[in-house]
C-alpha cells in the first residue's frame, strides 16, 4: 500500500535565521497540516523555503547557496530531512562557505533532478502574487514547477536545454559561422525542447481539467503563447534554429524555442484576462491553480507536499474555510504560515510557534 508523501523530520543547522532547529511532523497529526505562526521576522518563512529545496531547483525564494547561510558565522548551512514517499529516505542538503549546494539522498551524493522522484513539492508565496503582472519569465517557471510535478524527468530535459543553449549563445556572441559547431548543439536544443513541450502541454492539460469550475476559488483558461510561432516537433525547431542563425547572431542570443514561451491566463467565468483582474481576483485564480495542481498529483503519482506562505491572511473568513477543507479532502501534507494563531482557528493541525530571541529563531509546537 503507498505511503501518503510527506516530510516527516526536519533539522536545520546555520540556515538562515535557524541556528539549530529539530522537528517532527507525525503521521496523522491534523491530517498532515502543519500551522506556523509567529511575529513577522521570526523565521516562519525559512522553514517552508528549507523543505522547498527538497525539490529540484533553488527553492521557493531562488536564493543562491551562500545566501542562505546565517549570518555573521557563516560556517555553512545543512538540512536534514527524513522523507516518506513509496519508501523511507534521508535528504541531506549542504554548502560550505564558497561551495555549491551540495544533495545526497540516503547517503549517497545524487543530482538535484533525482528529488523531484521522491516527493512533488508545491508552494504560493506572497511574491507570486505578481505572476501575472510580472515578465513571462516568472510565468515560464511557474509552468515548469507545475510539468515538473507531473514528470520526474522533465527537470533533466530542461537542463540539458538550458546546457546547450548557453553553448550555442557562446558561439553566436563569438561570431562563430561554421555550422558544424552549431548543428548539433542544436539537434539537442530541438530533442530537449520537443520533449519539455510535450510535457508542458500535457501537464496543462492535467491542471486545467483538475480545477473545480463551481469551487470557491474561481477557474482559470490557461494556453501557451510566444513572441513568433515555432516548431514544436524535434525536426522542425532544429529547421528553426538554423534558420534563426543569423538573426540570432545579430542578438547574441537564441530567439526561438521552448525558453520563449508565455504563460496566458484569464478569469474563465468573466471572460477578463487575469493580468486585468483585481488583486483578489489574482491571488484567487492562483490558489485554484495549485489546489488544482495538488488535486490532479493526488489522483495520480500521489499527494504534493504544499507550502502555503501567507496565504491565509488574505482571504476572508469564507475562502479561507474552503481553503482548509479542501486541504482536508486533500489529505495532502502542508505547511502554513501566519502571524497569529487566529488564522487557524477550526483548523485540524499540528501547530508552530516561532519567535526569534537574541537574532535566533526558536520553534515550539504550540
Amino acid at each position: 500500500m503507498t505511503r501518503l508523501p510527506r516530510v516527516a523530520a526536519l533539522s536545520l543547522s546555520h540556515f538562515r535565521s535557524h541556528r539549530r532547529t529539530r522537528l517532527r511532523f507525525p503521521a496523522g497529526a491534523g491530517g498532515g497540516v502543519v500551522a506556523v505562526y509567529g511575529p513577522n521576522g521570526a523565521g516562519k518563512t525559512n522553514l517552508l523555503e528549507a523543505i522547498s529545496l527538497l525539490s529540484p531547483g533553488r527553492g521557493m525564494r531562488r536564493a543562491g547557496a551562500e545566501e542562505i547561510v546565517r549570518r555573521p558565522e557563516a560556517v555553512g548551512w545543512r538540512v536534514h530531512a527524513e522523507v516518506i514517499a513509496e519508501d523511507a529516505h534521508e535528504i541531506e542538503l549542504r554548502a560550505e562557505p564558497g561551495e555549491p549546494r551540495a544533495t545526497r539522498i540516503d547517503g549517497k551524493a545524487a543530482p538535484q533532478a533525482a528529488l523531484a522522484r521522491l516527493l512533488r513539492v508545491l508552494w504560493l508565496t506572497p511574491a507570486m502574487d505578481r505572476l501575472w503582472t510580472e515578465g513571462a519569465e516568472g510565468r515560464r517557471r511557474f509552468l515548469d514547477r507545475v510539468t515538473l510535478s507531473f514528470f520526474p524527468a522533465h527537470a533533466d530535459g530542461a537542463l540539458a536545454y538550458e546546457k546547450a543553449m548557453r553553448d550555442r549563445n557562446r558561439l553566436l556572441r563569438d561570431g562563430v559561422r561554421d555550422a558544424h559547431w552549431f548543428e548539433a548543439l542544436e539537434l539537442q536544443m530541438a530533442r530537449s525542447g520537443a520533449e519539455i513541450m510535450e510535457r508542458r502541454r500535457a501537464a496543462l492539460m492535467r491542471l486545467v481539467a483538475a480545477q473545480d469550475p463551481d469551487g470557491p476559488f474561481p477557474a482559470a483558461d490557461l494556453a501557451l503563447a510566444a513572441p513568433e510561432a515555432a516548431p514544436e516537433d524535434a525536426d522542425g525547431l532544429a529547421g528553426a534554429l538554423a534558420e534563426s542563425r543569423p538573426r540570432d547572431m545579430a542578438a547574441g542570443r537564441t530567439l526561438v524555442g521552448p525558453h520563449r514561451i508565455d504563460l496566458e491566463g484569464s478569469y474563465a467565468a468573466k471572460g477578463i484576462e487575469a493580468r486585468l483582474c483585481s488583486t483578489g481576483e489574482q491571488k484567487a485564480l492562483l490558489i485554484s491553480l495549485v489546489l488544482a495542481n495538488a488535486r490532479a498529483l493526488a489522483e495520480g503519482a500521489g499527494a504534493p507536499v504544499l507550502l502555503l506562505d501567507e496565504v491565509a491572511a488574505h482571504l476572508d473568513e469564507g475562502r479561507r474555510a474552503a481553503l482548509y477543507a479542501e486541504l482536508e479532502r486533500l489529505g495532502a501534507q502542508a505547511f502554513l504560515t501566519g502571524t497569529g494563531a487566529e488564522l487557524f482557528a477550526g483548523l485540524d493541525a499540528q501547530r508552530l510557534l516561532v519567535t526569534e530571541q537574541g537574532g535566533e529563531s526558536r520553534v515550539e509546537d504550540a
